[in-house]
């Protein structure tokens, strides 16, 4: 095993701390780690770092923050490192010149199984579009996003009681996991990539606005459920109640619909029942956030506001 192996790992937030920890962990050389250069964050605007980038300090591991991964300052940095292997975990699109620069490639984790879900928030859509199974790929670069030779994959269930939470923790540690024995491999010389079949694209994972989040009360519950469950805890599926944005992160659905009520129209008994008719079947709010207010269960909620 080349435990010499000189590795550049790519990656900012938390969903890329696992891979980096276990990388150091069983003994592989990460040369340099790149990462988001720091944010300003709360009421003192204070320079925060990324998740990788503390990880890489605690292992005294260098780290680069370009804002332009073009620049010929950087390419001349990142060159200077002499990478053989570079991994992307969670980190952005990346000019041909980086990718292409170390001999043995550059690879990267994917939270689906590719080529299916193709994008920035597979995580979110297989859930939101009532999937089952998902998984963790891992592929080599090249042009076009998400597309490049596959070295490995790994399925995972996705449970009824599953949210993006949930789900996502579970694709971390795993991907942890794929990423170790993907290095592995390369650097044994013995994996063969495969070309990604096509005819298995049938999904895409666009990026998540404002707007995907937005309940649309006409759609049947079954799917504004999994709205809910593929937007929780982060963004956050939302409504409008009594003028106000509501965020809502957990809820039951049934296909019974309400006689009386329309489509977004909404009934409470006052004490522990919220419940939305929708296109076909009702939603019952379990927990909730109105806007300027904290995040409660909906029995607190209703003690503080009168519907």
């Amino acid at each position: 095993m080349k435990k010499d192996l000189r590795i550049i790992y790519m990656g900012t937030p938390e969903f890329a701390v696992p891979a980096l920890e276990r990388l150091v962990e069983t003994g592989w050389n990460v040369v340099a780690v790149i990462t988001a250069p720091d944010k300003p964050k709360g009421r003192g605007q204070k320079l925060i770092p990324s998740p990788v980038k503390e990880t890489a300090i605690k292992h005294d591991i260098p780290v680069l923050q370009p804002t332009n991964l073009k620049s010929l300052d950087f390419l001349e940095e990142l060159k200077s490192y002499q990478a053989d292997l570079q991994i992307v975990v969670a980190f952005r699109m990346l000019p041909e010149k980086v990718w292409n620069m170390p001999p043995m490639g550059t690879f990267n984790l994917h939270a689906s199984l590719l080529p299916d879900y193709r994008g920035a928030a597979p995580i979110n859509w297989a859930i939101i579009n009532g999937e089952k199974e998902t998984g963790i790929t891992t592929f080599f670069l090249k042009h076009e996003i998400d597309t490049g030779s596959i070295i490995f994959q790994e399925k995972e269930p996705i449970h009824a009681e599953d949210n993006v939470g949930s789900l996502y923790e579970r694709l971390m540690l795993k991907g942890a996991k794929l990423v170790v024995k993907s290095v592995e491999a390369i650097a044994s010389e013995s994996i063969t990539p495969l070309p990604q079949d096509e005819t298995k694209a049938k999904h895409h994972a666009p990026k998540i606005y404002k707007e995907t989040c937005e309940i649309d009360w006409k759609k049947p519950a079954y799917e504004i459920h999994n709205l809910i469950r593929g937007l929780s805890p982060y963004p956050a599926a939302w409504t409008i109640i009594q003028g106000k944005l509501c965020k809502i992160f957990r809820s039951q659905y049934s296909d019974k619909n309400i006689s009386g009520l329309k489509a977004g129209e909404y009934k409470s008994e006052g004490k522990s029942k919220l419940v939305f008719q929708t296109g076909n079947g009702h939603i019952s709010i379990l927990e909730l956030q109105l806007e300027g207010k904290k995040r409660l269960p909906v029995e607190e909620f209703l003690k503080g506001f009168k519907l």
